[in-house]
């Protein structure tokens, strides 16, 4: 009688423990976007207070780039062996104090290791927090806890230039700097004291002995590797140069584009939440992907051979944006069945690397094809990666994948 009359009370325990750990760890997921869009939002101060050119505060973005890209993998394998919470709680720090740094004292030279050092935080976002919400959120709801996890992300940056703005004009550069910095520990300290959870380990036995290693390197991660890279470029190329490419290419006037390119945004953040429902009512996340990519390249072909009125160019924006929202979810249902039991940090610091040959990628290519002023195929290439994309989600759902033998 006593167990009957307990298990209510442990139910509502447990609910209340993921429902605090998923709102925890998607704060800390909204930190990590609003920091990717700080640098930016200052190009203007920090060009006049550095006396340097845009050229060079580009190359603080790729030293970003390239940090993260290089250290999201080796941040998943010590995720998963010394405890994803641990990492997240120094990346949202390190992350914080970087820019805490480059407040208090602003050179060239700090601006770099700020770039620096933001790109080593960013990297442990994926591998810690997926890693975290695949322990302790229940499996009938995973999908939702991805798509409310990913929506954060994506508000972190939507807020982000509003928040700059504000900064700026009430401290200055170098206070907004110094507040968006001190953002990072305090989030921190917020997770430390909502006692959020760590993610299981595979690394240790229940005597916390050594478990053996065991390969991780699966065709199924491999090819996810490079879904995430195509994900990115075909994302890349509309998000970054889709208003220049329908100014220049389609006559669209500035606001027009605008429009366009912000109904493309918001719709992608519902379409996320929309697709978290989906992913917990389907085991075929693959085949999810690859009807939303299919339909979306048969409207970016459509809006790429054809001059759209506004309106119904604004409509096919926000419809394509919404669809690929809705793949989110199901990307990350496929990188967490993909995933060895207790390797989730691991597989998801591997996979999120494709994301970052992208970030680097996406630049010159489109750059390049605005340079040879054809601006068609700023939505053209987005169209190919969308269709090499929608094969590849199909392999992914084809057989469960076997590791790599050494």
């Amino acid at each position: 009688m006593v167990d009957i009359l307990a298990a209510p009370q442990q139910a509502d325990a447990k609910a209340d423990s993921s429902l605090r750990t998923l709102a925890a760890i998607s704060v800390a997921h909204w930190v990590s976007h609003f920091h990717l869009f700080v640098l930016p939002m200052l190009f203007p101060f920090l060009k006049e207070q550095l006396g340097v050119g845009y050229i060079e505060l580009g190359f603080a973005l790729t030293v970003f780039g390239v940090v993260s890209g290089m250290t999201q993998a080796p941040i998943g394998y010590l995720a998963d062996h010394i405890g994803a919470r641990k990492v997240l709680l120094i990346g949202l720090t390190v992350g914080g104090l970087a820019l805490i740094m480059l407040g208090l004292h602003l050179s060239y030279a700090s601006l770099i290791a700020c770039a620096a050092l933001l790109g080593l935080a960013n990297s442990v976002y994926h591998p810690c927090d997926y890693a975290i919400l695949s322990t302790h959120m229940d499996t009938r709801r995973m999908g939702r806890a991805f798509s409310v996890h990913t929506f954060a992300g994506f508000l972190g940056g939507a807020v982000a230039p509003a928040i700059m703005a504000a900064l700026v004009a009430a401290v200055g550069g170098l206070g907004a700097l110094i507040v968006a910095g001190a953002v990072g520990p305090v989030v921190a300290l917020l997770l430390i004291a909502v006692k959020i959870p760590d993610a299981s380990s595979a690394d240790r036995k229940a005597d916390g002995t050594a478990a053996p290693q065991q390969s991780i390197v699966t065709p199924a991660l491999i090819v996810l590797t490079i879904f995430f890279m195509l994900l990115g470029l075909s994302n890349a190329g509309i998000s970054n140069f889709g208003v220049v490419a329908l100014m220049s290419g389609y006559g669209v006037t500035f606001h027009a584009a605008n429009i366009a390119l912000t109904a493309f945004l918001g719709a992608s953040a519902a379409g996320v939440l929309a697709g978290g429902y989906l992913a917990d009512r389907t085991k075929r996340h693959g085949n999810v992907a690859a009807a939303c990519f299919a339909i979306n390249a048969v409207i970016i072909t459509i809006i790429a051979v054809t001059n759209l009125p506004p309106v119904v160019l604004t409509a096919a924006m926000g419809l394509a944006g919404f669809l690929g929202g809705v793949i989110a979810p199901s990307r990350d249902m496929l990188v967490r069945n993909a995933a060895p039991a207790g390797a989730a940090g691991r597989a998801f610091g591997i996979v999120s690397t494709g994301f970052n040959f992208s970030g680097i990628l996406s630049p010159l290519l489109f750059g390049w094809i605005m340079d040879q002023n054809l601006p068609h195929w700023v939505f053209g290439a987005s169209v190919a990666f969308m269709v090499l994309t929608v094969l590849l989600a199909l392999v992914t759902d084809r057989k469960p994948a076997e590791p790599v033998k050494a």
